[in-house]
């Protein structure tokens, strides 16, 4: 049976109750501006949708709506796009969006998570406080868009440095507000664009710093916003980004099935923007990390192969700020992770001490979390002097100031491995120092 025809078949739904409801939520979004228009549905092309082989392809419009009401890309619905040889133009292809939890349907209604501060609804759904008869009254400049945008890469360059754990709050608030311009100010077609590709920068940004703190129900969340805002801007570009770090979310959250999904969907969205060899590397390590989580060897060898042959291309004009971090020593920290999860420790602690040694400042963050798991893999591998030493460095960097949960959970898995060695030389001082900061 068609997953399509599965998941009405277990809602309960008749064809014709659901032509009834996409048609309803296809206005809505129409009325809210997410929709170009409103697209027709009816029981005949729905019909051809369930039992045609292969269904027909829908309109991006029409393929926008089944995702916000099925709560799943399209393709996951059993539809295929048709190859460039088929139709010309890029193809679109559609994320899981996040829609209004005022849905009418019982399907439209999206996973509950815990809010952010107390009762505070995600920005894109939070009330603004300009009254009406004042909107048009304010008319949204150039500069007030630049000014938010800078702020934005600030503190993704903050991030790299120090972590999230003080970022998400101010991200959040230049998201309320950027949202809060959109619904209530004035500004021409391209500002509007501009001011929409805004949302979808700081709605991933919000994702990963909510995700470096800790907080991975609210990054999920924010995640499935961003892909939404990628969908409706038709912007494989943010696309790209937010799988990226949805892949990483994903194996920290020991889903690496889910991981090789994300990464492989954010592959076909960078082909569509043709995206330089830095992002496509991104994104085969991404993979790669997946494959090592299952212990799939195999494919974890391919994807790494990838990687590395697609980042030797060297750098790009068109490479994205988000994609700068992708050093050598980060891609040879993040080859060493794969290893490390595949059982390779020996291999993963020469891979891990590598990138270690080329470490820059501005990317402290990233050393600290390189040194963790360079202490485990040698801990792991029998080398408990270097992996002390190791556990040590790491726990300097948070002592000076990095503030990031990712961190300090290495840490955490750091002091588990070393209890067994706890009467060795400098371990049992380092455990207390360890148990002090991530109490």
């Amino acid at each position: 049976m068609r997953e399509l025809k599965r998941l009405r078949t277990r809602a309960n739904r008749t064809q014709e109750e659901v032509v009834q409801e996409l048609s309803a939520l296809a206005r809505r979004l129409h009325a809210e501006g997410r929709l170009s228009k409103a697209p027709t549905f009816t029981l005949r092309q729905y019909s051809k949708w369930e039992n045609a082989e292969p269904p027909p392809w829908p309109h991006p419009d029409s393929r926008a709506v089944l995702a916000a009401y099925w709560k799943c890309p399209v393709e996951e619905l059993g539809f295929r796009p048709p190859t460039d040889g088929d139709r010309g133009g890029p193809l679109v292809l559609t994320p899981v969006p996040m829609i209004s939890q005022a849905s009418p349907g019982p399907l439209l209604v999206a996973a509950g998570s815990s809010p952010l501060t107390d009762e505070a609804p995600p920005p894109w759904l939070a009330e603004t406080t300009t009254s009406a008869n004042r909107a048009g009254e304010w008319r949204i400049s150039p500069e007030e868009v630049e000014l938010l945008s800078g702020a934005a890469d600030d503190n993704y360059a903050i991030d790299q440095q120090f972590g999230a754990n003080r970022l998400w709050r101010p991200t959040r608030a230049h998201l309320l507000w950027t949202h809060h311009m959109i619904d209530r100010g004035i500004y021409d077609d391209a500002l509007g664009q501009r001011l929409h590709a805004l949302a979808g920068k700081l709605t991933t940004s919000l994702g990963w710093f909510c995700y470096d703190a800790g907080l991975q129900t609210q990054a999920r969340q924010y995640f499935s916003e961003a892909l939404n805002a990628a969908n409706y801007t038709s912007d494989d570009v943010l696309a790209s980004r937010t799988l990226s770090n949805m892949a990483r979310q994903a194996v920290d959250l020991n889903k690496g099935r889910e991981a090789v999904r994300f990464a492989k969907l954010g592959q076909r969205h960078a082909e569509l923007w043709n995206a330089p060899s830095r992002v496509t590397a991104l994104l085969a390590i991404r993979e790669a990390q997946g494959h090592a989580r299952v212990g799939d060897v195999f494919n974890c060898e391919a994807a790494i192969k990838r990687a590395w042959q697609e980042w030797e291309h060297g750098d790009h004009e068109l490479d994205p700020d988000w994609a700068h971090f992708l050093n050598l020593a980060e891609l040879t920290c993040l080859e060493g992770m794969c290893r490390l999860d595949l059982g390779q420790v020996a291999r993963a602690q020469d891979l891990l001490a590598r990138s270690e040694a080329l470490q820059d400042v501005a990317h402290s963050r990233n050393r600290g979390m390189c040194l963790g798991r360079l202490s485990v893999a040698a801990v792991q591998n029998g080398d408990v002097d270097h992996g002390l030493a190791a556990a040590t460095q790491a726990l300097r960097l948070v002592e000076s100031g990095m503030s990031s949960t990712r961190t300090t959970a290495q840490l955490t898995i750091v002091h588990d491995g070393l209890i067994p060695h706890r009467r060795a030389r400098g371990v049992g001082d380092l455990l207390e120092q360890i148990r002090t900061h991530v109490a």
